[in-house]
């Protein structure tokens, strides 16, 4: 019997492949979008599949960039990366509040928000995307460096460190909230609900905490619903109809409803097997993005559906796996803050399109055709991919001769 040393390889192929396979869903489903004549995507007149392929090269780079950094650069570079966002952020809230026209090009305003910057040959970037990177990156920062000053827990330094975790979440997402964007704006909470929860903060806390936030929101969405009278001042016209249009959609279809309906008759009309490729015949506005979902739906059927959702339940075990088998508790937190990013962004976006979840414009990750948040998400996966790359462990076998 001998034994033999062999070292895990320092790239995650797994991975990789798992995101290869998404790319060619992602490129499919937004070819099979983009059908012209009556059956156009929105008010969009262009061919997305190229520049899909070059948002996914230019995110192959970053995240290859991404994975070369080590723990201890990350956490160097991670407060000026936030810093600078947070004021990229600013920078929006005052072009708006300016009163500049909609149309100004440094940051115009598309669907009732001024969320991006005009990047003269990049095109719209919107900085709550990399918003996200950069939080995981300090909230994991800020949670090792705590644990490692507070060797001895009490109530009081778990208290502490669950303050400092909502201050930082707390910026960006509410700058975010007032642009308005509220569906990011949650994205950022999973994130600090899902570090808070592997961070260690004792359950005495976490309990009642939870408890209060549950029931809190319980109260709120039943007054939206029954006595929206009470939040005048607090929600707007079109967030009540968005609130109601998905608790009844039907009675709203020609309004706010008006895209749940037709997800519903397009996902619905898929049935098992779909209607096959490019043989979509519900108009969905925003096919080839926010609800790209919906074309999968309808031409690939339940069957097409869950093979989707399989890759990405692959993915996050895939990421779950690796923040768990790392020895360095600040990947262990990234880790975990990123796989509260993509399953929020899966459950909402999924959700949002069968009736489940009220619609907001969270895209589906490597799917939705988009610039900055395929770029971001590939970020995110380089961050991940640099936790085996910079970390050694070997494996010890057996082989009988």
């Amino acid at each position: 019997m001998t034994t033999s040393k062999k070292t895990i390889p320092k790239i995650d192929y797994g991975i990789i492949l798992t995101l290869m396979l998404m790319a060619l869903v992602s490129l499919i489903a937004i070819y099979s979008a983009q059908k012209t004549g009556q059956y156009k995507v929105g008010e969009h007149n262009m061919n997305f599949v190229p520049k899909q392929i070059q948002w996914y090269v230019i995110g192959s780079v970053a995240a290859y960039v991404m994975m070369r950094f080590d723990s201890d650069q990350l956490k160097k570079v991670s407060w000026y990366a936030y810093g600078i966002c947070a004021f990229s952020l600013l920078g929006l809230l005052a072009i708006d509040a300016l009163h500049f026209p909609k149309e100004f090009f440094l940051a115009p305003e598309r669907n009732g928000a001024r969320s991006w910057y005009q990047i003269p040959g990049a095109g719209l970037i919107q900085p709550a995307e990399f918003m996200k990177i950069f939080l995981i990156m300090v909230l994991a920062k800020v949670t090792s460096g705590h644990h490692v000053k507070f060797v001895h827990k009490t109530l009081k330094s778990d208290f502490w460190l669950l303050i400092k975790l909502s201050v930082v979440t707390g910026v960006p997402a509410l700058l975010i909230l007032k642009q308005p964007d509220l569906g990011t704006a949650l994205v950022f909470i999973a994130i600090l609900l899902a570090v808070i929860l592997v961070s260690g903060i004792s359950w005495k806390i976490l309990v009642p905490l939870f408890t209060v936030c549950g029931i809190v929101g319980s109260v709120l969405l039943y007054i939206a619903i029954y006595h929206h009278e009470l939040l005048q001042g607090v929600l707007e016209g079109h967030q009540y109809k968005r609130i109601y249009s998905w608790l009844d959609p039907w009675n709203f279809r020609t309004d706010e409803g008006y895209q749940l309906v037709n997800a519903l008759q397009s996902i619905g009309s898929g049935m098992t097997t779909g209607k096959g490729f490019y043989n979509g015949e519900v108009y969905m506005p925003e096919s080839h993005s926010d609800f790209i979902f919906t074309t999968i739906g309808e031409e690939f059927g339940f069957v097409g559906a869950s093979i989707v959702i399989s890759l990405f339940f692959l993915l996050i075990y895939q990421i779950t796996k690796t923040g768990l088998d790392t020895k360095n508790p600040f990947y262990s937190y990234m880790c975990a803050g990123v796989v509260a990013m993509i399953a929020f962004h899966v459950f909402q976006n999924i959700g949002m399109t069968i009736g489940l979840m009220p619609i907001t414009g969270i895209p589906l990750p490597f799917i939705s055709y988009g610039g900055s948040g395929l770029l971001a998400n590939m970020m995110v996966i380089g961050i991940v991919l640099s936790v085996r790359y910079h970390y050694k462990r070997y494996m010890f076998a057996s082989d009988e001769e």
